[in-house]
């Protein structure tokens, strides 16, 4: 789907506080490459604003030389064509509201804005304006082409018989002048109320009752004589002769039929999606207020469904906008075929639904309509090219269990699809009251991960591998550590699965690829002998359009043989887009960069893909090393990859070792490396240092 970059952002916010807590919240989803330009003054806005290039203007209602609506009129005026979101304290929400009738397209309330909040209100202000833009040029085009047609003219004499109809009045009525003439007027010119379709008043008949202009009836629709019906509008004015009597009466009128249904659909516009015409965020607030008072008032439930696409933004980017729509229509019509009249389906923006199940009897009510719309969401949906194949996460909260406001339960039954997403994705989760706490905890961590790096909370610690048949270390893994200056040393399984999510882990995978490999040159300077050092890549990293450069400037910047580096990747990471991943290898393959497949044995079934990659090693992981003295099969499955391992001439290493049992297995069965708590745990770099000066002195367990 296309949509308009946010490349500056105005801030205007006297209190340095909310200033800094917004700009920290624009670090998060979507608007990390977002420039942020803070003034704290009104003029010194309008000054910005004048120069022009700015996208958006967040602006607070209190400012020292500007308050409420005033402020928001004077940046209206400046720049009428910036989106303007307003911030605003949780007791003056009311003046917010104002503020859009005055042409902000959203609001902010302080205290309650988080990074994805924040993200979304500016990326519905940004379509919102461009809506409005393009409705109002619209418009403008309209109106052109309206006033350039002449009215129509038709008169009547005082017995109200038609004696004149121009052109126009021809075309409209249907009726040439020479067969009107001497006809009754309400047998040529007939017209009826829209609203009620009854016969409306004869205007010219009261313009000669009552001797002065007047008016058409509002929603007045002619019928001309083929039965075809057109908006008009207009007067009737007496005509009078010599002697001041009534002589007849004359009506002006012209088709307003485009400018009604341009009116109606500006109406629609502002309460629909522009893509799907789904009810929008506006609309659909009004329509889940309904269903909660509905619902209060029979003793009903009310379901609200969160849905959010698997992997759209990638689908979306590798075919490219115009599918992506044509996708996104689809779904529509698919959420629209799964549910009642009553019921709403609402797009949010981006590939965000919201579906309200209005007078629900049991809550599981909303269980049989989620699992219908993952069935209908996951199947094919197809194209004059192909057939695309998605799937979704779906966050379910039901009123009055999980809220009383739509606010709540809007905010509630997001909470849940992330939880749905991360538990497997293409699933539902019903949201409970533990989830905000996890929500709550996994929002502080990532608040905390923003400023980790540059507040260099993060260090590495190094575990060695080891050769099984000379005990010698053959090279080290790099593992991050984060400590937290309040909660301390946060546990990789913790912030990891933030980072990605949030795609934080690109600033942080470079950091530790550099600091790794600058780590194994200044060991290699003091004349000691590493191996291969090994660091992680995550998926985010290795799909980044930048991975390969990033690799090669880091290799250059700490100088290190890029044969002394080893990348990990999981199975998963490798059989994603099998032909770029193919690229990818090849060309680290040929600079001597190493590839070993981590957690081998726990993803994909399929092995084609060893032969086909250039991979140099695969890692058992420690789940099957930690069961190989105590069951038959894992002991088959480590033995198995041991023996293909060697087959296919890749180098096998035991991950987790940690007791004489399982090391001697590993020995017995010539597996060629291995690493674990046996030989060392994770050490910081002095302590490695040490190590690769004495080698493996003797083991730590037993």
């Amino acid at each position: 789907m296309t949509k308009k970059p946010i490349k500056v952002l105005l801030l205007v916010e006297d209190n340095s506080g909310d200033a800094l807590f917004v700009r920290e919240a624009l670090n998060g989803e979507g608007l990390q490459k977002t420039e942020l330009t803070h003034v704290q003054s009104l003029s010194k806005a309008e000054e910005r604003l004048k120069g022009g290039g700015v996208d958006i203007a967040v602006l607070d209602l209190g400012l020292p030389d500007a308050q409420g609506l005033a402020a928001v009129r004077r940046a209206h005026a400046v720049a009428p064509h910036v989106p303007l979101v307003v911030l605003t304290c949780l007791d003056d929400e009311s003046m917010a509201i104002q503020a859009l009738q005055e042409g902000a397209q959203d609001y902010l309330i302080k205290g309650q804005i988080d990074s994805r909040g924040l993200f979304r209100a500016l990326r519905y202000a940004v379509e919102r304006k461009s809506m409005e833009e393009a409705l109002f040029a619209e418009k403008e085009r309209a109106q052109v082409t309206l006033n350039s047609i002449g009215d129509a003219v038709l008169c009547t004499d005082s017995s109200g018989t038609v004696t004149y109809m121009n052109t126009v009045a021809e075309k409209m009525t249907g009726w040439l002048l020479g067969e009107a003439l001497g006809r009754p007027l309400d047998g040529v010119f007939q017209i009826i109320d829209g609203v009620t379709r009854q016969p409306a008043q004869n205007p010219l008949a009261m313009a000669v009752a009552e001797n002065r202009t007047v008016g058409l009836t509002p929603n007045c629709v002619l019928i001309g004589r083929d039965g075809h019906e057109s908006g008009i509008e207009d007067s009737a004015a007496p005509i009078h002769n010599r002697n001041g009597d009534g002589a007849g009466a004359v009506i002006v009128f012209h088709d307003v039929s485009a400018s009604r249904a341009m009116a109606l659909q500006m109406a629609f516009s502002a309460q629909h999606d522009f893509l799907t015409g789904l009810p929008n965020r506006m609309l659909l607030n009004d329509r889940l207020d309904q269903a909660i008072a509905l619902a209060s008032r029979h003793g009903k439930k009310v379901g609200v469904l969160f849905l959010d696409l698997d992997g759209f933004k990638h689908l979306n980017d590798s075919l490219g906008h115009p599918s992506g729509d044509k996708l996104l229509q689809s779904i529509a019509g698919r959420l629209l075929g799964c549910v009642r009249g009553s019921d709403t389906v609402s797009r949010q923006g981006g590939d965000e639904f919201i579906v309200v199940l209005s007078e629900m009897e049991h809550s599981e009510d909303a269980a049989i309509k989620a699992k219908r719309i993952l069935q209908a969401v996951a199947e094919p949906h197809s194209t004059r090219q192909q057939d695309f194949y998605v799937t979704a996460s779906i966050g379910v909260s039901v009123y009055p269990d999980d809220g009383l406001s739509a606010e709540t339960l809007i905010k509630n039954a997001d909470t849940a699809m992330y939880e749905a997403k991360e538990n497997g994705r293409q699933s539902f989760k019903f949201f409970k009251a533990a989830m905000n706490i996890r929500a709550v905890e996994r929002q502080s961590i990532e608040e905390g991960l923003r400023r980790a790096l540059e507040r260099q909370e993060f260090s590495l610690l190094y575990q060695p591998k080891v050769n099984l048949r000379t005990m010698a270390i053959t090279g080290a893994e790099a593992l991050i550590r984060w400590t937290h200056p309040i909660r301390g040393l946060v546990s990789p399984a913790q912030f990891i699965p933030v980072a990605e999510a949030c795609g934080l882990i690109l600033p942080i995978g470079h950091w530790v690829l550099r600091e790794a490999c600058a780590q194994a040159q200044s060991w290699r300077d003091a004349g000691l002998s590493l191996g291969r050092m090994a660091v992680n890549i995550s998926a985010l990293e290795f799909r980044d359009e930048n991975f390969l450069e990033g690799i090669l400037a880091v290799l250059e910047d700490t100088s290190l043989d890029p044969r002394s580096l080893e990348l990990e990747l999981t199975e998963s990471v490798l059989m994603k887009r099998a032909e770029s991943t193919e690229s990818v290898l090849k060309t680290l393959s040929a600079i001597g960069v190493e590839v070993a497949v981590d957690d081998f044995g726990t993803g994909y079934s399929s092995l084609s893909y060893l032969r086909r990659f250039p991979i140099n090693a695969l890692k058992i992981d420690q789940s099957f090393v930690r069961q190989i003295t105590a069951s038959l099969d894992e002991n088959a499955i480590v033995t198995a990859v041991i023996s293909m391992g060697r087959s296919l001439n890749l180098r096998v290493i035991a991950e987790g070792v940690e007791t004489q049992e399982e090391l001697a297995f590993l020995q017995s069965h010539e597996c060629e490396e291995a690493q674990g708590y046996y030989f060392s745990r994770p050490v910081p770099a002095n302590q490695f240092a040490k190590l690769l000066e004495t080698g493996i002195l003797q083991p730590v367990l037993r």
